[in-house]
């Protein structure tokens, strides 16, 4: 049913046994756990880019925080009017909340495609998936992308005396398949002294791993109910899981688990350094914009830079007229202001020549002039 799944991870497995084989012993315990570990680099190399845009993500809906809580509280009764100012609100930003978890989602196939890969080796089981075959007849099977030889060279590989395929509670009967090829019964002792190292460690890592983006979280958003208990869970519950399912697990599932959390201890260190480096010249470049268009000290700011421009051009060329217009406008000046006060000295009429009362002789009368 999810041989899409189960088919890509067994040839890439493939690609990494055959490529160490030309190093190291084909059958040898270490190149099979370098094709496991390999094989966990390789997947997770290509959801590097999702991981990027996941960091992204969640650092966008951290910023946004504040106007998605009062789009909460506003539309709090209208649930539908809420969605669609949300979808708008993100459309706006450019980001889907879909991708902060798009790699997690992404790595539970792989680690159920590797897990049933890992657990195909071995069919002489009757639990789920196991076929509840004798061992001769689970030499003679191929496994996905693995020939039957490939299939016996897995089941010959030890750590430790311990093989790779093997866990701490597998069935008595299930073990008698390591013995094909006349190798010895391994004891359970001997499982649980690699086991239980892988344990502690795959649960050591998942904490710092954990704390390591519980840290890069905003105050605002830890404080979140949700956000504090999902914090709680990958602190603390998750770590704890990895050791209570350990028992469970197979040594080479267990090799897969400490193998990731390497990845990605390492990838989001530096992933966050990239980033907090992009934004810090971002708000570099921004600084520097505001200084280039801040006014230098001591200058006077220009509030209307068209009108003085206008004025000056006015005044320009106003400039090239003669004196003699300019001493006509004075004249006319001069005229109007006489005129003005021989008015206000008249009988209080605004305008025309004064009229001679009857009987009175004009001014220019022949006695004043004798």
């Amino acid at each position: 049913m999810l041989d899409f799944i189960y088919y890509p991870v067994s040839w890439i497995l493939w690609v990494w046994h055959k490529a160490f084989s030309f190093v190291l012993a084909p059958d040898s315990g270490l190149t099979w756990t370098l094709s496991v570990v390999f094989l966990v680099f390789t997947l997770r190399a290509i959801l590097y880019k999702p991981f990027v845009k996941q960091v992204r993500t969640t650092r966008q809906m951290q910023e946004l925080q504040p106007q998605i809580k009062a789009l909460q509280k506003k539309y709090s009764n209208d649930r539908q009017r809420q969605a669609t100012e949300m979808q708008k609100l993100q459309k706006e930003h450019g980001f889907n909340p879909l991708m902060g978890c798009l790699p997690m989602l992404l790595q539970v196939p792989v680690f159920i495609g590797l897990f049933h890969v890992l657990r195909s080796f071995n069919r002489t089981g009757t639990g789920f998936g196991q076929l509840g075959l004798t061992p001769e007849e689970n030499a003679q099977l191929g496994n996905y992308a693995f020939s039957p030889d490939d299939v016996q060279s897995f089941l010959s590989a030890r750590i430790f005396n311990a093989p790779i395929s093997s866990w701490i509670t597998q069935p008595m009967e299930s073990l008698q398949a390591f013995t094909v090829d006349g190798g010895d019964l391994p004891s359970r002792l001997d499982i649980a002294v690699v086991a239980i190292p892988l344990m502690v460690i795959a649960g050591i890592a998942t904490h710092f791993n954990s704390r390591a983006s519980v840290a890069r979280q905003s105050a605002q958003a830890a404080a979140a109910p949700q956000a504090a208990i999902m914090n709680k869970l990958a602190l603390y519950v998750f770590p704890l899981g990895v050791m209570v399912g350990g028992p469970f697990l197979p040594i080479a599932i267990l090799l897969y688990w400490v193998s990731n959390n390497v990845w990605t201890y390492g990838q989001q260190h530096l992933v966050f350094r990239k980033i907090d480096h992009e934004e810090e010249e971002k708000r570099q470049a921004a600084l520097a914009r505001r200084n280039e268009n801040a006014p230098k000290p001591g200058a006077r700011p220009t509030k209307n830079k068209k009108k003085g421009g206008a004025a000056a051009a006015a005044g320009a060329d106003a400039e090239p007229a003669s004196e003699d217009s300019s001493n006509d406008d004075t004249t006319a000046q001069t005229g109007d202001v006489s005129l003005k006060k021989s008015d206000a000295q008249g009988t209080g009429k605004a305008s025309g020549p004064s009229t001679p009362k009857p009987g009175s002789r004009p001014k220019n009368s022949k006695r004043k002039r004798r």
